[in-house]
């Protein structure tokens, strides 16, 4: 006998995990704070952006340590220091310079590369991958919630404005600046654009699952809480809009229905929503995105690593979410990127 044992599955003392992927402007230090607060003290706040989240310390009550070396292992030790100082949220802004910030993951590379005889990096990675699992493994570990932000890599587009008919330029996010596939060690995965959408683009919560939210407050994080302790009110039925209800001026082509939000701002997603029902745990309910999400479909394009995988994702691709800017954007980034150096005309 080998004397391994099954027992019975429950929640225990859940943590979230939640990271935030966008461009700069896009209001990930605030929204990461505002997620904090909701999620219950006392806050702390990993620094590597030289003090930008102290500036929000009129706002919001945290203690900061900002690093100045950014190798993973010291990643890893000032998450340990936030574990035994007893906080109960820890805010991690931002977890990209881990990867490409001074003495971060492929700094270290570089370094490998050129003390070897033959430069190549392919060795290096041996060391310093180890390193990199080792800060998921803190980060999965550490016995409190924890908000990670990450920048994205911007590309521009060209869109035309059917108000004035002229052409503009807008900043995209694409994927995030970090190694592949780390996003999905979190419970909760969001977008952010320049107009401040929290786009859920992957998720363990139900509850959360496809919603799009403006300049999002109390309400995400209360919802986050009720599905982590197994709260009833994590199930309650979705309100929809009012059949033809315009959308006011803060609402985007992914937000277009209005429920109020918790910071007197609005938090949005499209009507009509499913019948299975997302809640913020205070009675107030969320909304969800009809699937899939224009931001789902971006996630998929950034996980093409083939041709193929282009192909596969064109398929499920309806046509009426061809033509949005940020889906052409990933596509043509996805097939840039794929290997097998195949290039083709980007069309909607």
């Amino acid at each position: 006998m080998s004397g391994l044992t099954f027992t019975r599955a429950t929640k225990g003392a859940a943590r979230a995990r939640v990271a935030l992927i966008g461009p700069a402007g896009c209001g990930k230090t605030w929204t990461a704070l505002t997620l904090a607060q909701g999620l219950g003290g006392p806050v702390a706040v990993i620094d590597t952006e030289h003090g930008s989240a102290s500036k929000y310390s009129d706002v919001f009550e945290f203690d900061v340590l900002e690093l100045t070396s950014f190798a993973p292992a010291r990643y890893v030790e000032a998450i340990e220091a936030a574990a035994a100082a007893g906080y109960g949220v820890l805010v991690i802004d931002s977890l990209s310079h881990a990867w490409m910030g001074k003495d971060g993951a492929l700094e270290q590379v570089d370094r490998a590369a050129k003390r070897s005889q033959s430069g190549s990096t392919f060795g290096a990675w041996r060391d310093v991958t180890p390193q990199h699992n080792a800060l998921v493994e803190a980060i999965l570990a550490a016995p409190l919630h924890l908000v990670a932000t990450m920048r994205s890599k911007t590309e521009y587009v060209q869109e035309r404005d059917e108000r004035t008919g002229k052409t503009q330029v807008r900043k995209v996010g694409m994927a995030p600046v970090m190694r592949d596939g780390v996003e999905y060690e979190f419970d909760v995965t969001a977008d952010m654009d320049l107009e401040h959408n929290l786009i859920i683009s992957k998720t363990r919560c139900p509850q959360l699952d496809g919603v799009v939210v403006n300049r999002p407050g109390a309400k995400v994080s209360a919802t986050l809480l009720a599905w982590l302790t197994g709260s009833t009110a994590a199930t309650a039925p979705v309100v929809s809009a009012p059949a033809g209800q315009p959308a006011n001026e803060h609402d985007q082509p992914l937000a277009r229905a209005n429920v109020a939000a918790g910071n007197g701002a609005t938090e949005g997603t499209p009507s009509p929503a499913p019948a299975a029902a997302p809640s913020d745990g205070t009675g107030e309910p969320l909304q969800v995105v009809e699937t899939p999400a224009p931001a789902k479909i971006v996630r998929w394009y950034h996980q093409c690593r083939k041709p193929e995988h282009v192909d596969r994702v064109d398929e499920r691709v309806p046509m009426a979410l061809r033509a949005l800017p940020e889906v052409m954007a990933a596509r043509a980034l996805a097939v840039r990127t794929a290997k097998g150096g195949r290039t083709r005309e980007v069309t909607a």
